[in-house]
């Protein structure tokens, strides 16, 4: 089987664009918000869309959920795809995805950027930004028993192609508005944030306490910062860098699995440093001979 990722921030238009993508590429199959999808009909799975929490909606985006996973990974293996495209946020979320329902990291990967125009994606951001709609690859008669009194509007475009695929696709969507639009906004607290970073990061060497913690959270980018007391001494090398490289990694990926939020940056600082009783010994035994 050949996995494909179609990849993009929230909100830039990637089920929008999923369908043409797909044809262009002769893929039949396409994983997109919980749900296994070919051309109009959804073959198995439930809309992260349902879901009452962003939490909610991210864990079941990812399905972490091992019956609802269950289903969809039986009738992968029923129908056995020769191509299919995983959409996500990041290559992280496409290989997160992949992993839980059992198929190989995807081996082609797309951006949002590559597949539609920069106006597109203006549009689709300010879109969701001020109105929350959200687009759903599949008719409106396909997806309405899912969602009594969330459906804003039925969508059909006609995509013209390359003269390689003569004609035009006609693409049905639909536009919903999610279930947890509706109860307010979704934090996650920031002494979880610090707690989940000390424990992740607690026995790497050379790092002696987590200082500080923030987790801006905006409409387009998620980014992490993280202040940390490092222990020189116990520094593999002494490199700082190398240390400052591993809690980076360790520490996002931690928070990616742990809460489903997709980091686009983490930035590690080293505010302070510590030293060991021992080191600070001779440190004053050392200054106390370079005075008298």
């Amino acid at each position: 089987m050949e996995v494909y990722a179609l990849i993009g921030h929230s909100g830039t238009g990637k089920s929008h664009q999923a369908p043409v993508t797909a044809r262009e590429h002769k893929i039949d199959y396409i994983i997109d918000d919980g749900l296994l999808i070919k051309g109009h009909y959804n073959l198995a799975g439930r809309s992260a869309k349902r879901e009452s929490t962003r939490f909610g909606a991210i864990k079941r985006a990812l399905f972490k959920d091992s019956e609802h996973a269950g289903q969809v990974k039986n009738k992968i293996r029923e129908i056995e795809p020769e191509r299919l495209m995983i959409i996500g946020t990041s290559r992280r979320m496409t290989e997160v995805i992949a992993e839980n329902l059992g198929l190989p990291k995807p081996a082609y990967y797309f951006t949002i950027e590559e597949v539609s125009t920069p106006e597109s994606i203006k549009t689709a951001l300010t879109i969701r930004a001020t109105e929350n709609r959200h687009v759903i690859p599949l008719p409106t008669f396909e997806i309405k028993k899912e969602f009594p009194g969330y459906i804003i509007d039925p969508l059909r475009s006609l995509f013209s192609f390359h003269s390689s695929q003569a004609g035009k696709l006609p693409v049905e969507r639909s536009v919903v508005r999610p279930v947890f639009s509706t109860l307010g906004s979704f934090y996650i607290a920031e002494h979880v944030i610090t707690d989940l970073v000390s424990h992740a990061i607690a026995n790497i060497p050379g790092v002696y306490k987590v200082l500080h913690t923030e987790l801006k959270n905006g409409k387009v980018r998620v980014v992490l910062n993280i202040d940390l007391a490092i222990d020189l001494v116990a520094i593999p090398g002494m490199r700082i860098d190398a240390l400052l490289h591993v809690v980076q990694q360790t520490a996002k990926n931690e928070i990616e699995f742990q809460t489903g939020f997709y980091l686009d940056e983490v930035n590690v600082n080293a505010k302070k440093l510590h030293l060991q009783r021992e080191v600070k010994k001779d440190q004053a035994a050392l200054r106390k001979h370079l005075t008298s």
